[in-house]
């Protein structure tokens, strides 16, 4: 595997980590994940959960941890059921108390049951009952008025928009509308995992301002989807790294660390022809513009 140059990571931004506490067994907790950042050299983490705010995270650790550490820790929201779904009130206090990322319905999105009803998978499970399959849009396929609501709250707080676990047919006019209403910062989770985008959607996502966020995890050579990293590369081509985020998505009980992960893949993208640029682009750059 191709060496990672010295110092090209650093500063690296990571939109997506799942820290404890969660009803599934996750590896660190905030405490532990900043720390773990700061001492790899990372400027951002975003703490995320399926089931709570996270910006509760971490403000409670900010005084104890935070303030000792050069390094910025942020939260969001998504809107699952256990956050009461598509909740503008949820949204108004992740908000409020400097939430960066307004995820919409993951474990709940129809996308998400019927990939797990259809599929198996190492995504994790807990005890909790069944999450309800929520939709963005009405009988009519328009988008809800709630949604639109959500949306002012995002764009009036200059959050970050993220595509959840939204499939193609709901999540195109859910951005379409976002790009309408003024919203500059749009991002789109793992397009081949469980939302099942095609190049094209992809592009008509990245048309509107939009950025693609990988998943790191699914290209570790030992890790649970084992993609090839050529896939990887492939997405790239199709939208460009200028469009393109890493994101970890660690924090399972049996992922590596998140640096671990940010070195393996670039490594192996170095070692397939990318540049320096285009890996600066898509660990520090494109996530720094989105938290600005």
């Amino acid at each position: 595997m191709a060496t990672v140059p010295a110092g090209l990571l650093d500063g690296a931004i990571d939109l997506h980590y799942h820290s404890a506490p969660s009803p599934f067994p996750r590896r660190l907790t905030p405490a532990e994940a900043a720390r773990h950042y700061a001492e790899n050299g990372f400027r951002a983490v975003v703490l995320k959960s399926h089931h709570h705010i996270t910006v509760m995270d971490a403000l409670s650790i900010k005084d104890v941890v935070l303030d000792k550490l050069d390094l910025e820790v942020y939260g969001g929201v998504a809107l699952n059921s256990h956050v009461g779904g598509l909740n503008p009130a949820a949204v108004e206090l992740c908000m409020y108390m400097g939430g960066k990322i307004v995820w919409f319905p993951t474990l709940s999105s129809h996308a998400h049951i019927e990939f797990h009803r259809h599929h198996v998978s190492n995504f994790p499970s807990s005890q909790l009952s069944p999450e309800p399959p929520l939709s963005v849009l009405d009988d009519d396929g328009k988008l809800k008025p709630v949604v639109l609501e959500i949306l002012e709250l995002v764009r009036d707080n200059g959050a970050i928009l993220a595509s959840g676990h939204l499939a193609a047919p709901e999540l195109i006019p859910l951005f379409e509308q976002a790009h309408a209403m003024g919203i500059e910062k749009m991002l789109v989770q793992h397009p081949n995992f469980v939302l099942g985008l095609t190049h094209d959607d992809a592009r008509r996502l990245t048309s509107l301002g939009a950025y693609i966020e990988h998943s790191v995890i699914m290209y570790d050579p030992e890790g649970p989807a084992k993609l090839p990293i050529d896939e990887f590369t492939t997405w790239i081509g199709a939208v460009g790294a200028d469009r393109t985020v890493f994101g970890s998505d660690t924090g399972q009980a049996t992922s590596p660390h998140p640096a671990d992960i940010y070195r393996t893949v670039a490594g192996l993208l170095i070692e397939t022809g990318a540049s320096e640029d285009d890996i600066r682009k898509m660990t520090v750059d494109n996530a720094a513009a989105l938290l600005a």
